[in-house]
């Protein structure tokens, strides 16, 4: 069916509250990396799917945070960038009875922005009793007029179709962006760079993971299928290439293992995957480093 209708669509939340796993739920396959450390997401991401004669774009965006340096003081600027130019801002929260700081600055910049504005409360799968959703609703409603607020899981799924019919509501006449069966405009090395970043965020304690970087460094597709693939893990002190590496390379193996595993999904063919581990002391305040690691100022 051709595809006549665009809908440009930021999600925005305070980190943590599931952005990554609404734009993996409705996507319909893992793109966007997910992870129950906050500033997960470092660039945007964008989802795309194909519905009747309409390409929704997904824009997932950094949640807001104080940066702390300067590759944090880009994360920040992606985050209100992408709000200014799409059809409509979904806000994702959690299913708390009160508007917190960073929902609060968030409904500021939505209401400056003049773009409809769609409130999503995720994880009702976790709550318990019905009136405790309707005072989660009512709070909002006080401190937003919002044009629709829709309960929903990104885990469970309930509630995704009424998303969906709401978000066709802001689409616009105009040209297919993206070709049939693309989901994402992240290249493939790139979304293979953040899946290994992923498993480094699962596996690693407290301020490691944050201190890492991934550089695919070589990515081939061998005649017989087969993708082979090179990844370099910087970080930016020796003692945390030790943790990394583990004992008798122990958590590297592990990190290779579920990171080769989601990649193999995501490109439905055997891979190959070897990594490395190097220090690079102090990449984040580099804006050289920051840029070859793919977070460029686009």
């Amino acid at each position: 069916m051709n595809k006549t209708k665009t809908a440009m669509i930021t999600v925005c939340g305070r980190p943590n509250v599931g952005k990554s796993s609404l734009t993996n739920a409705l996507v319909g396959e893992k793109i966007a990396i997910v992870s129950n450390k906050p500033q997960t997401t470092r660039n945007r991401i964008y989802g795309v799917m194909n519905r009747g004669d309409t390409q929704y774009v997904l824009l997932d965006t950094p949640g807001f945070h104080k940066a702390r340096n300067r590759l944090g003081d880009y994360m920040v600027k992606v985050t209100r960038e992408s709000i200014a130019d799409v059809d409509a801002v979904l806000l994702l929260v959690e299913p708390v009875a009160h508007v917190g700081i960073p929902e609060a600055e968030l409904i500021e910049k939505i209401k400056a922005s003049h773009l409809p504005a769609i409130l999503c409360i995720n994880k009702i799968d976790t709550v318990e009793k019905k009136d405790d959703l309707l005072a989660v609703i009512a709070a909002y409603s006080e401190a937003y007029a919002f044009d629709a607020i829709i309960p929903i899981s990104a885990r469970t799924h309930e509630g995704l179709d009424d998303l969906m019919n709401e978000l066709g509501k802001y689409a616009s006449e105009g040209p297919q962006l993206f070709p049939d069966g693309m989901t994402t405009d992240q290249p493939d090395r790139q979304v293979v760079g953040e899946i290994v970043r992923e498993k480094l965020l699962r596996n690693l304690d407290k301020e490691i993971p944050h201190g890492t970087a991934v550089e695919i460094t070589r990515f081939i597709e061998r005649d017989d299928e087969v993708i082979e693939v090179d990844a370099t893990i910087y970080c930016e002190k020796a003692s945390h290439k030790g943790i990394i590496i583990g004992k008798n390379g122990a958590m590297l193996k592990k990190i290779s293992t579920e990171a080769r595993r989601d990649i193999e999904r995501f490109m439905g063919t055997k891979v190959y995957l070897e990594t490395w581990v190097k220090v690079k002391e102090n990449w984040r305040d580099n804006m050289n480093y920051i840029r070859s690691f793919g977070y460029d100022e686009q």
